[in-house]
């Protein structure tokens, strides 16, 4: 068996940064307020699901399509960019009037299991052991889960001004972080 405790380390704290549950709460706290009650379990296996599927299958899927990871990577950035711009103008872009919940789309995917993370994941592959990755997957699941399922009690405590000043830091983040991983993989769309 492959168990290591460093590689398992490493992997929770990239993904952890890649996922970045924290500074998705603003995002999951306007999703609730829009849809209503978000089911935290349901949107953390599913994530789970969808990280580990693309763990071992999501290089050939996407060679299988014709895509390539850096022009996947790219069209993520774009969903991050648009994510951020509703949070830092306070605008709403995505709306989606048949949809009865954000559980599975967006929270599940592409907020918690997007294209950031799953370019992390193809990258990882190469430099751990696969039980590693799997295990760092469960332990971000279980801290996804805690954060959905206490996402009112923060809003409480937090109050309208505190998630506002929130939502406007974290999107600055957010659009931070959809410009580097454009422009990290935008180069390799010319190479």
């Amino acid at each position: 068996m492959d168990f290591n405790l460093r590689e398992i380390i490493t992997a929770t704290m990239i993904l952890f940064a890649v996922i970045d549950i924290i500074g998705s709460i603003p995002v999951i706290i306007g999703l609730r307020s829009k849809f209503g009650e978000i089911q935290s379990g349901k949107a953390a296996l599913v994530s789970a699901a969808i990280m580990i599927a693309f763990l071992f299958v999501g290089e050939e899927i996407l060679k299988l399509i014709g895509v390539d990871v850096n022009s996947f990577a790219v069209a993520g950035s774009f969903v991050l960019f648009f994510l951020a711009l509703e949070m830092i103008l306070g605008i709403h872009l995505y709306r989606d009037e048949h949809a009865s919940s954000a559980t599975v789309v967006p929270i599940a995917f592409p907020l918690i299991a997007g294209a950031g993370t799953m370019t992390t994941l193809l990258s990882i592959r190469a430099e751990f052991h696969s039980v590693n990755i799997i295990v760092a997957i469960m332990l971000n699941v279980i801290l996804v889960y805690l954060v959905l399922k206490s996402s009112a009690w923060i809003e409480k405590k937090l109050g309208d001004d505190g998630l506002n000043i929130i939502r406007k830091v974290f999107g600055v983040v957010l659009l931070a972080i959809a410009v580097k991983l454009f422009a990290t993989n935008v180069k390799g769309l010319f190479a």
